[in-house]
């Protein structure tokens, strides 16, 4: 440590310092820090690796939403992001820091929901970490899967003219328990990759704008929406703040809804796919250069702002 005035430190520009410092073989990591995945090459076999952790306090409240609850929200998490790339995950290992005097039952209801959750989509368990100490519940979970016959979807594939879509509605899920219950949308990520050019996507977790920022970062493009095509959950309007609940959709986060790119011709097709358990909605359209426009229901266009849940110190 220095005793040098700190400077405040945020998450994204932390993750691009860390990418600024990668220097990765592409023949043995195809994929390295920047997406949802990792890919890392083993032998003739891509192996696909994510990892994310929850705090308390920051992404559950433990003494709100219960140890099993929070432990289902735990692996749920790291499978969005495989879903992401439409992946099939393979296993998860899982550390955790117990707060000290917690019940055996409770730990035990933590690990039930994980394990809930992971046996859904074929992911058990098959190791990791356990410590105590003084401050609060603290969970990493690390997924490993496979592409399983379907390219990885990457952040960086949007092309100018392709459509904007999403999975399901937005908005308002901090504000109640539906947080706690995300879906991960692997069995909907694998089906509109098998049956569409997907060139980009991404799972919403920091907020629509916010992610949809980092698709239109790493392709080097931009971005128009359409503010009376996005999909907002009821949750989004009990604010009085933000009575249609459009700057909660684009911002809230939490959401864990895939937000991806293809075709124009092809975005039609996905509106009614009956194997598909979730609405697809067009939202917008990738353009050239740099930013993201709302074009608000009279026309009206304004900047967008990359907005939404961004950890900082």
């Amino acid at each position: 440590m220095t005793n040098t005035p700190a400077q405040p430190m945020k998450e994204f520009e932390f993750i691009e310092w860390i990418r600024g410092q990668s220097h990765l073989d592409p023949a043995v990591v195809p994929v390295g820090p920047g997406d949802d995945t990792a890919v890392v090459m083993c032998g003739n076999e891509k192996v696909m690796i994510t990892v994310d952790q929850l705090l308390d306090g920051v992404h559950f409240k433990l003494l709100e939403a219960g140890a099993k609850a929070t432990g289902g929200k735990a692996m749920a998490r790291s499978l969005s992001d495989v879903a992401a790339m439409a992946a099939l995950p393979l296993g998860a290992v899982v550390s955790v820091a117990l707060p000290k005097g917690m019940a055996r039952e409770d730990a035990e209801d933590l690990y039930s929901g994980m394990r809930k959750v992971g046996e859904k989509f074929r992911c058990p368990i098959v190791g990791g970490d356990v410590g105590v100490w003084p401050g609060p519940l603290a969970i990493g979970v690390t997924i490993f899967a496979r592409p399983a016959g379907i390219r990885p979807v990457l952040r960086s594939g949007a092309k100018v003219g392709d459509a904007i879509c999403v999975t399901g509605s937005f908005g308002g899920a901090w504000k109640t328990t539906r947080h706690l219950k995300c879906i991960p949308r692997i069995h909907e990520a694998r089906i509109l990759a098998s049956r569409h050019e997907l060139r980009s996507m991404i799972d919403v977790s920091d907020g629509l704008a916010s992610d949809l920022g980092h698709i239109c970062k790493s392709s080097c493009v931009g971005a128009e929406i359409n503010a009376a095509a996005v999909p907002i959950h009821a949750d989004a309007k009990n604010d009085p703040s933000d009575p249609t609940g459009l700057r909660g959709a684009l911002s809230d986060g939490e959401d864990y809804e895939l937000l991806f790119t293809l075709p124009p011709n092809q975005a039609a097709a996905l509106v009614g796919d009956q194997p598909l358990t979730v609405r697809v909605s067009r939202i917008g359209t990738i353009v050239a250069g740099e930013g993201m426009t709302l074009i608000r229901p009279d026309g009206q266009r304004e900047s967008l702002a990359p907005r939404g849940w961004e950890h900082k110190t």
